[in-house]
């Protein structure tokens, strides 16, 4: 009798760079020492660990390279992550979230070609595109291919929305010129990254090895891919849009969006909101795609723990219609007009969250009394050209 694995990877219609490269037998690898960033997402369709498949067939793993939460994926957001050995392998696993965040030519010595194997979820603070610019950095100043194993996007290749990170607002969180939700896949920004000069003026030897099968209007059920958390917070693939639709209004410690409970990203509320008066006056607004339920619920950690948060359970009911980082804006204007004190900005996180917007103009019209539609209107202005400028590095 076939398993339900083995009946779900029979349908799937979609392949993952991986999954290309494994079929191939790793032949573009074979004779090389391989350094792998990767953490626990970096699987094929039988939910194979990529470490298991290249040592089995013969690949010479001689490092491995983590991104924030590690190559194990269980370090919290924004918590350093030391230098160690894979337990299973004995293979050096090297910290990109540490005391450095671009590998150095120490960690690289020994190594002929890197390979990234990562899934992202599509918005630019997600912190892995980050770390991929920073890898072909370090690839091109030590004379090294780079292999990008190319993965869905999970909130959908034509989503593009938001703002292109201004001069002043780059950080890890926003590091190169894209929108908010960017529709690229991974290897396609890697395109854009090496094209556009967004890697100090270099280029490095990149080799994206394409998946088969995916479209860009295609949701991630529909590519039949098994799902692996992306970290903590993100245990679904529907949570990648979650996370775009509340991640920018979470940036503010004043408010829950469902972290330290059972629905990250999925709710939005504080101790003193009515949970009734905030459904009513956000399905009052009907934007497009998404519908909310009051709910009530007390944190297990994080922000509020312990105490009782009235707000919004978040539900799309479509995903191809709904604008997904509009929702941020329209829960704070949402909040304002329910409580006008509502004190927002607190000094230790207004610059976090001007980072994560790629721009100061959100919080300056927000605390000047203007709209939601007018902050969305002018955030998303850049998404139009964006697309213009991406088509070129569109592999898909």
């Amino acid at each position: 009798m076939l398993s339900l694995l083995a009946i779900t990877v029979a349908l799937a219609p979609v392949e993952s760079g991986l999954d290309v490269l494994r079929a191939n037998r790793f032949a573009d690898l074979k004779g090389k020492k391989v350094g792998l960033i990767t953490n626990p997402t970096g699987v094929d369709r039988t939910v194979r660990s990529n470490i298991d498949l290249m040592i089995d067939s013969g690949v010479k793993l001689v490092a491995l390279y983590g991104p924030e939460h590690g190559v194990r994926g269980s370090v919290p957001a924004g918590v350093y992550v030391e230098n160690g050995r894979d337990p299973k392998t004995g293979v050096p696993e090297y910290s990109l979230y540490g005391k450095t965040r671009k590998p150095t030519a120490e960690m690289l010595r020994g190594v002929d070609a890197l390979v990234f194997d990562i899934q992202d979820i599509g918005s630019r603070s997600y912190t892995y595109i980050s770390t991929l610019g920073v890898c072909m950095e370090a690839a091109a100043e030590n004379n090294l291919p780079l292999y990008v194993l190319d993965r869905p996007n999970p909130i959908g290749g034509d989503r593009v929305e938001g703002n292109i990170t201004e001069d002043g607002f780059k950080s890890f969180v926003s590091a190169y010129p894209v929108p908010y939700c960017h529709g690229l896949t991974i290897g396609e920004f890697a395109r854009m990254a090496n094209g556009e000069g967004w890697l100090k003026g270099k280029k490095c030897d990149l080799k994206v090895i394409s998946m088969k099968g995916w479209r860009r209007s295609m949701t991630w059920a529909e590519t039949g891919l098994p799902w692996v958390l992306t970290s903590p917070h993100v245990p679904h693939a529907s949570s990648s849009a979650y996370y775009a639709a509340t991640g920018i209004f979470g940036e503010l410690d004043t408010v829950s969006i469902g972290v330290g409970y059972t629905l990250p990203f999925e709710l939005a509320g504080a101790p003193g909101i009515g949970a009734e008066s905030l459904a009513n006056e956000m399905n009052r607004r009907k934007l497009p795609g998404v519908f909310f339920r009051p709910m009530t619920w007390t944190p297990f950690y994080a922000a509020f723990k312990g105490q009782s948060c009235g707000g919004v359970n978040i539900y799309f009911t479509d995903e191809r219609k709904v604008e997904l980082s509009r929702i941020n804006f329209e829960l704070m204007d949402a909040f304002r007009k329910l409580k006008p004190d509502f004190d927002f900005f607190k000094p230790s996180t207004a610059n976090m969250f001007d980072k994560v917007c790629g721009t100061g103009s959100v919080r300056s019209m927000f605390s000047s009394g203007q709209s939601a539609s007018a902050i969305w209107q002018k955030w998303n202005a850049g998404a139009a050209g964006f697309q213009s400028k991406r088509a070129k590095y569109l592999l898909y």
